[in-house]
């Protein structure tokens, strides 16, 4: 009886050895998630600290572009619109005054 309470007992006391040293083991390894966690976010708080002004900054230039480009697109609207003006001209120009009865390749013929 004492023998069969002695093995039972140092049965009970290799498992629960086993479950200690798997804890051990578990705790080493939550370690050292926790230590590459606080690394991460220590990298993201040194990336992300001067985000808001670097945005702020950004868009600041995004709006000084906006407005440089206004006054180009107006000047290329007005460049346009000379150009067409030309061109409509230039039908009328060319019409009246044109060489009438003188195409491609025909020669002059005088009498």
């Amino acid at each position: 009886m004492v023998t069969t309470v002695v093995v039972i007992n140092t049965f009970i006391s290799l498992i629960l050895l086993f479950a200690a040293w798997q804890m051990w083991k578990l705790k080493g390894r939550i370690g050292r998630i926790a230590d590459k966690l606080s690394a991460y976010e220590r990298a993201a708080h040194a990336a992300l600290y001067t985000a808001p002004e670097r945005i702020d900054i950004s868009q600041q230039k995004i709006h000084n572009l906006r407005q440089g480009n206004q006054g180009i697109q107006l000047q290329i609207l007005q460049v346009r619109q000379i150009i067409s003006l030309l061109l409509f001209g230039r039908r009328f120009w060319v019409r009246p005054f044109g060489r009438a009865g003188l195409g491609r390749g025909r020669k002059i013929v005088t009498k």
